[in-house]
């Protein structure tokens, strides 16, 4: 598969696991309807679903890669949803977390 395959699973997943998560916060923190949960828990399962997609031989390995994106997309999430800006520290911390799916997922690995 190719990167942009890869990073296009790795952000549709992202994307579907923060909403499914957020509909829980909104749900218990913001005292949003129990409704929510409905489309929570299917945005959930299709998180789950994209990650079978993943270039790795390894279910671990996947997810380990995976949490470098999940992060990332977090901080895009507090920015753009939740009006704050990651700070300087949020931007370094996402950025060593990518670098280390990256090795993670591209590493030559022995057969």
């Amino acid at each position: 598969m190719t990167a942009p395959g890869t990073l296009a699973i790795y952000a549709g997943a992202a994307l579907a696991e923060i909403l499914g998560c957020f509909a829980v916060w909104a749900w218990m923190r913001q005292g949003a309807s129990p409704l929510w949960l409905l489309p929570g828990l299917v945005s959930l399962a299709v998180f789950a679903w994209l990650l079978t997609f993943a270039p790795a031989d390894f279910a671990g390995r996947a997810y380990a890669a995976y949490g470098g994106v999940y992060i990332a997309a977090s901080l895009v999430w507090l920015w753009l949803v939740e009006k704050q800006r990651p700070d300087a520290w949020d931007m370094t911390g996402a950025a060593i977390c990518l670098l280390g799916a990256a090795i993670i997922l591209l590493a030559p690995r022995a057969a």
